[in-house]
């Protein structure tokens, strides 16, 4: 028998039929002899809804009285799951952020989870109740209920999971493991057996949406096992225990899997760049510090840096990245900084997207790199910028190129053989 935490995103929860879908996944689980916790999002496109009725009543809200608001779309579903089992016959009951408690502190709307109370938890799971859990809320020092941010449900289940000491962690969503890429993109994209929470971390920092960078942080934190599944599966389906999707472990478990290990272990896009270039700039100390500070301040994240060669006259171009989101925001503080920064001209490019390839087998491997410069250049795409990890290299190119370049470098490291990869 095992400890188990479930969670389901809200594509899985739209809906009464399939959160029918969902209780029926809960009830096997439960059926199979596992003390069963599950953790829920709100419906899908209901946080926006919430989040849109906060925006029309007061556009300078109270972020506490943001937090009462959108905490409810998961309140919620944890209810009408609970609702759901209980008319399949199992004992069930939600547990609400304040009921538990979720200990978090007391940033409403962006809050961190400091701890949870497990005691009653455990003693409701021991008695073969299943615990419905949902994600996303807290509640705060001062007593106030509060709101972890986007992703904030799968920073749940992982927080639940460490508390309770669960033998791992599934998380359910739309799609059935951690691939090797985008199968949209590659139809030879591979579904991986094991992926560290490093390269998960990576992975997720440069554009693979399966899983959010503080859910899986936190989860190689507490040593917490991760395991990624569909919920859109039949009802009279195989157990999660015995069809797995993609286990996320530690480097040492995954030692013990040494004739799985892979040289590279994903290849991820991401659209969502901007390039900024500062043409010359003085050549001087300090001269950097004062094109980052301003944005820094403004919590813009600053990605690929490139400074060109010095000029003659003791001048640079300084060539950076920054989310497409925030490219309006960073020109007009860089263009207000002008006279400081002692820049010329300000070039913008919107239209760019970063490739990363990602995996612990560069460590111990030379011609990584080199690899991916060769393949990009024999079919004359354009490298614009680099930056680069002890487990990742990622560049910048020309955004309609980014399906290209996926698929070339797919291809080269030998990532396309048919089959599921391990």
């Amino acid at each position: 028998m095992a400890r188990i935490v479930m969670k389901f995103g809200g594509t899985s929860m739209a809906g009464s039929e399939r959160i029918r879908r969902v209780a029926n996944i809960v009830r096997r689980q439960q059926a199979a002899g596992h003390e069963v916790a599950v953790v829920v999002s709100a419906m899908a496109g209901e946080t926006d809804r919430l989040v849109n009725f906060c925006r029309e009543a007061n556009p300078l809200y109270d972020p506490a009285e943001y937090d009462v608001v959108v905490a409810a779309g998961e309140q919620v579903t944890s209810g009408l799951l609970a609702l759901t089992l209980q008319a399949l016959g199992c004992q069930a009951r939600s547990w609400l952020g304040w009921q538990l408690p979720v200990h978090t502190d007391d940033a409403h709307a962006k809050a961190r989870i400091e701890d949870i109370d497990s005691a009653a938890l455990l003693a409701s799971m021991a008695g073969g109740e299943i615990a419905v859990i949902p994600g996303f809320q807290g509640l705060s020092p001062a007593g106030r209920v509060t709101t972890l941010g986007r992703g904030g449900s799968d920073t749940s289940a992982v927080a639940v999971a460490a508390a309770i000491g669960a033998d791992r962690c599934d998380i359910y969503t739309d799609v059935d493991g951690v691939y090797t890429t985008d199968p949209r993109i590659v139809a030879k994209a591979r579904k991986l057996k094991y992926v560290t929470y490093e390269e998960m971390l990576e992975l997720a920092s440069v554009g693979s949406k399966v899983l959010q960078t503080r859910s899986v942080s936190l989860a190689m934190k507490e040593g917490v096992r991760v395991q990624v599944l569909s919920s859109f599966i039949d009802d009279d389906a195989t157990p999660a225990d015995e069809i797995p999707g993609t286990m996320i472990v530690s480097d040492e478990e995954l030692e013990g899997h040494e004739m799985e290990r892979q040289l590279i272990t994903g290849i991820a896009a991401d659209k969502n760049e901007a390039k900024i270039i500062l043409t010359r700039v003085p050549d001087r100390p300090g001269a950097v510090a004062t094109i980052f500070a301003p944005l820094s301040a403004a919590n813009i994240n600053v990605d690929m840096i490139i400074q060109n060669v010095g000029r003659d006259k003791g001048e640079t171009d300084v060539t950076f990245t920054v989310p497409a989101a925030d490219l309006l925001r960073a020109q007009t503080l860089l263009e207000a900084q002008k006279e400081a920064i002692g820049f010329n001209r300000i070039i913008t490019d919107s239209k760019v997207a970063k490739v990363s390839v990602v995996g612990v087998g560069m460590r111990s491997h030379a011609g990584v790199a080199s690899t991916m410069f060769r393949a990009l250049a024999d079919r004359g795409i354009n490298i614009q910028a680099i930056s680069t990890s002890e487990i990742k290299i990622s560049v910048l190119i020309d955004e309609d190129e980014t399906e290209l370049a996926v698929r070339v470098l797919h291809t080269a490291y030998g990532m396309d053989a048919e089959g599921e990869a391990a």
